[in-house]
């Protein structure tokens, strides 16, 4: 607290979630909730000697073996002391000097570092080349030990060619079997220390590539998470996670072909030199006839880049219509939508394997076209050699060109790789796009872990808000003006679209394009940290997503330390308790998958224990009743007053009987507040809530006893 203090940033205890068989917080539990609250944390073991020099730094978190912690404030070696703190305290509380003996006592070793965040963090850089890049050049340490090791490989890769041109050259002349043995063993011992360089080489790419596949996945997902909802209500699900996946092409690309065709240009620089001194002639074939394959792969690359383009796109259709048919197949199969499915899968295919099999034959034309030049360095090399040997006009004997036949693959091989990495390229780039589609959006980063973490009470003030959701021609909220006093019991009704859940959404902070104020606390919204305030409110949607788990893991999704007489407390309140404790293993049953082993009254009144366990201040529940079957609702509502007691709630609701007990009655109309009151007075003066009150009721009165069923004009929103 004292060290992020100190860094401007207000921490709130509660949003900490320990592992659950952790007794204290470990340094890596607290490294990762202060980088989700917007600083950079580290966590290292320290000796003594070095932290009584550190005197000039920040404040310091030290580790103690209770469990508990201290804030090192200040250092002096000279005197073989630093000062302590209490991270809880203020920073009027006196430091307490403690030496090594007495810190040996409680601490553990371990220290957390703590600053602030960069304006710019890596975590904010646009999803492009350049961020990729340094990704994975935070590896230095990897790549210069794969970058010696490729050295010395490349020296290695001459002596053995050296050698066999010795021997042709002059052992076989001499016939001499001693020199030859003694070339032997020089021979096995390079090539031992080849393959055992070779195998440490792949040892450390392969850690390299782990580790860089590590970053981008924590990185890609906590980017993901921090997109506004708004962005996932605008795009499909299947062609978001189709974009994200193309990442690890590029990925694949950094730490496959690219690494590897980098490090071959190793040996080109060290054995290029080589060749053109056994032969100029010949080494100019071997650089021009590369040379000429780069330019046929360059001429292609915009036709490529185009059918590929067009490849990954009807790959992402088809991978969204998968996941679409996989996650509403109890709709599909419910209504016998196999034979629709199956004709638009089918269609899809088509049209993917079309544009695949298009990119595939324009990638065969340059492949075809560069095959004669590969084949001139491998083939024809060795016979214009041969041909210069015949003659003897170069000098050239028959050792030195089968050297240079072997070191001449290692150097064409790297050319080549380099020209066709311009058509690999071409995949990545579009690829990379793809993913920067949905990774480069703006985020909720800094409303997430900056602003203001005040203590809520519920007040509630809407001051001439205005707001249109995105190619709206009308608005939906249309200056709201409202005060609603803490501790109400608020419910919202109105016709569709009269900006009932519009206000919900501004509550949650789902949307903050609004104009004018509204305030919780007198504090404006826009001024409050995002996840601070969505963890003080408890909020139950129509439909409420569970999480494959045990009942009380997902009660306490919010919340995992919270105990079980907790949990027990909640689902009394949401009127859950009793289905719960009639099943077999109780609040350890397992969920399934899409909920599929309970009700849908069952699951609402789970989701309403899950928004209660964190006791909030302010409740909202949109629609949230509306699942239920008539006894679970009565249950609910019998429930309601009391767990509203001590908090705001506000309740959307089509059904106007379950607003009956609310404090007040917020009636919309257009997004403006038509009227505001309790049941009883709305039914005298506000003629659209006393219309739709007779509209549902309408079987209570004994005149329209045979009347049809009227509509219900205030469902949804």
């Amino acid at each position: 607290m004292a060290a992020a203090k100190y860094h401007g940033v207000e921490l709130d205890p509660r949003t900490f979630m320990g592992e659950p068989d952790e007794p204290s917080p470990s340094p890596a539990t607290l490294v990762r909730w202060l980088t989700d609250q917007g600083l950079v944390a580290k966590g290292m073991r320290l000796k003594w000697r070095y932290l009584v020099r550190m005197s000039n730094t920040p404040p310091i978190v030290l580790m103690f073996k209770d469990g508990s912690a201290g804030v090192m404030v200040a250092a002096d070696a000279a005197n073989d002391l630093v000062w302590l703190r209490d991270p809880m305290g203020t920073e009027s509380d006196p430091a307490l000097a403690v030496d090594e003996l007495r810190l040996s006592q409680v601490w553990t070793g371990d220290v957390l570092m703590v600053r602030r965040a960069r304006d710019q963090a890596e975590t904010e850089m646009p999803v492009d080349m350049r961020w990729l890049t340094r990704v994975v050049m935070r590896e230095k340490s990897l790549l210069r030990d794969i970058g010696l090791s490729s050295m010395v490989l490349s020296v290695l890769t001459i002596l053995p060619a050296l050698i066999v041109m010795q021997v042709l050259n002059q052992v076989l002349a001499h016939h001499s079997l001693a020199t030859l043995f003694s070339v032997t063993m020089i021979l096995i011992v390079l090539t031992f220390y080849e393959t055992m360089l070779s195998y440490g080489r792949r040892e450390l790419v392969l850690v390299l590539g782990a580790r860089v596949d590590s970053r981008i996945s924590i990185h890609i997902f906590n980017r993901l998470l921090a997109l506004p909802l708004e962005f996932f209500e605008r795009n499909q699900t299947g062609i978001v996670i189709g974009r994200l996946f193309a990442i690890y092409k590029v990925k694949d690309f950094l730490t496959g072909k690219l690494l590897t065709t980098f490090l071959d240009l190793f040996t080109l620089l060290i054995v290029l030199p080589f060749l053109f001194f056994l032969n100029a002639s010949l080494a100019w074939m071997v650089v021009a006839t590369a040379g000429l394959i780069g330019l046929v792969v360059i001429i292609f690359m915009g036709p490529i880049s185009f059918y590929v383009a067009r490849s990954i796109a009807a790959e992402q259709q088809r991978g969204s219509l998968l996941y679409e048919s996989v996650a509403g197949i109890r709709t599909l199969k419910t209504l016998a939508l196999e034979p629709q499915r199956k004709q638009l899968w089918d269609e899809r295919t088509a049209e993917a394997t079309r544009w695949r099999l298009a990119a595939g034959r324009m990638s065969n034309w340059p492949q075809t076209l560069t095959m004669p030049l590969e084949m001139f360095i491998s083939r024809g090399v060795l016979l214009i050699g041969a041909l210069m040997v015949i003659k003897g006009s170069s000098g050239m004997q028959g050792g030195s060109l089968i050297a240079f036949m072997m070191l001449g693959g290692r150097v064409a091989s790297p050319l080549i790789s380099f020209a066709k990495l311009l058509e690999d390229f071409t995949e990545v780039r579009t690829s990379l796009g793809e993913a920067g589609a949905v990774l480069n959006n703006p985020t909720e980063t800094k409303a997430l872990t900056t602003g203001m973490r005040p203590k809520i009470k519920g007040a509630l003030s809407f001051i001439d808000v205005d707001f249109s959701y995105p190619g709206a021609t009308t608005k939906a909220l249309d200056g709201l003006n409202v005060e609603i006093p803490a501790g109400t019991m608020l419910g919202l009704v109105g016709r569709s679209g009269s900006g009932k859940s519009t206000v919900t959404r501004l509550l949650q902070g789902v949307s903050r394009s609004y104009t004018g104020y509204l305030k919780l606390d007198g504090i404006d919204m826009r001024e409050i940290n995002l996840t601070h305030l969505r963890k003080s409110f408890g909020v139950v949607l129509q439909d409420n997503f569970l999480f494959r788990g045990t009942i009380r893991e997902n009660i306490t999704a919010g919340r995992p330390g919270l105990t079980l007489d907790d949990v027990v407390r909640a689902a009394r309140l949401a009127g859950a308790e009793e289905f719960i404790e009639r099943m077999p293993a109780g609040y350890e049953t397992f969920i399934e998958e899409g909920s599929t082993n309970i009700s849908g009254g069952q699951r609402q009144r789970l989701a309403i224990a899950r928004a209660l366990i964190s006791d909030p201040k302010l409740m909202i529940l949109d629609e949230a009743t509306s699942a239920l079957d008539p006894e679970s609702e009565a249950l609910v509502n019998a429930n309601l007053t009391r767990i509203g007691r001590g908090r705001t709630m506000v309740i959307v609701s089509h059904r106007l009987s379950s607003l009956v007990d609310c404090d007040l009655i917020m009636v919309m109309e257009r997004g403006k507040v038509e009227d505001i009151g309790p049941h009883q007075v709305l039914l005298e003066r506000c003629a659209i809530y006393r219309q739709l009150w007779m509209q549902q009721n309408r079987h209570t009165n004994p005149e329209n006893r045979g009347a049809g069923p009227a509509p219900l004009l205030a469902e949804g929103d």
